[in-house]
């Protein structure tokens, strides 16, 4: 069965998957992460037992029984060596692909990857068996799209496990002291303020308002910290929200224009196009 998996594991790799999984415990790990491996998603490697050592981007780390190792993006990864007693759980996996039900969620584990004291993580959290315990109920969901509550139950599943590294790198942060502890609190009540209020209010003023802060500070924060301003990640979410409804309902444009408080169904047809490279209509026409 492990064979069978690892081989499952090494080809989703090869494949990019918008999901890469180990299917249960491994005790040594596919070719694909002996060489060197770009990441092209969030990553996750579970040390059940025994002990491994890798590299990320030229330097070398070690992770040990009861150690979680959290891979970000857009690095490169290798494997070095195992012990023979080694038992692993890995996942990998693309926030792209749920970012209509993420939002800016995503930009909250970007910041968390990249405000740590070691921008690579390999420690205790104490919830690595919850982490397992996602990924092996991301395992046993199906992966067909045919059936539409699967789907969306796979979706779900993955946004769960990204609500969970956001906590427990969270408590990293503060634990840790670190010298962003004030900006990372910051953007994130920005995230939670524009989750709640982008719909009615899109200027960087309110939000800025709302946090006690200057806006020019605000957006210098929020560029530092993600790279977009303010007003962008503003829009990003009413891109989202735009993109969920075109393709999960049959209102109109002009409906959808009239929910995200628009003037009219022209006015938000140049919004979205400018956005996006695409017409409303021509979105939900492709399907995309």
């Amino acid at each position: 069965m492990e064979e069978s998996n690892l081989s499952r594991l090494e080809q989703d790799l090869i494949m990019k998957a918008d999901v890469c999984s180990s299917w249960g415990a491994i005790g040594r790990f596919p070719a694909q992460l002996t060489r060197p491996f770009h990441t092209y998603g969030v990553g996750l490697i579970v040390c059940d037992q025994g002990e491994f050592h890798f590299s990320l981007d030229s330097r070398n780390y070690s992770a040990h029984a009861g150690e979680t190792v959290f891979l970000p993006a857009d690095v490169l990864f290798q494997i070095q060596d195992s012990s023979d007693d080694l038992v692993a759980y890995v996942l990998i996996y693309k926030v792209e692909p749920i970012r209509d039900i993420v939002g800016n969620v995503a930009q909250s584990l970007r910041l968390y990857s990249n405000l740590s004291p070691d921008k690579y993580y390999v420690w205790q959290t104490g919830e690595e068996k919850n982490v397992v315990r996602y990924m092996r109920l991301l395992e046993k969901s199906p992966e067909t799209q045919e059936e539409p509550f699967d789907f969306y139950e796979r979706k779900l599943l993955l946004l769960s496990l990204t609500y969970r590294l956001c906590s427990i790198f969270h408590r990293k942060l503060m634990a840790g002291g670190s010298v962003g502890a004030r900006r990372t609190e910051i953007f994130l009540r920005l995230i939670q303020l524009i989750d709640q209020f982008y719909m009615s209010e899109r200027g960087v003023e309110f939000y800025a308002d709302k946090l006690c802060l200057s806006p020019k500070y605000l957006s210098g924060l929020s560029k530092s910290i993600c790279g977009y301003t303010v007003q962008e990640l503003v829009f990003k979410e009413i891109v989202r929200k735009s993109m969920s409804l075109l393709n999960g309902t049959s209102k109109t444009v002009l409906e959808i224009s009239e929910e995200l408080n628009f003037p009219s169904a022209s006015s938000f047809g140049t919004f979205f196009k400018k956005q996006t490279g695409l017409s409303p209509q021509k979105y939900r026409e492709n399907g995309q």
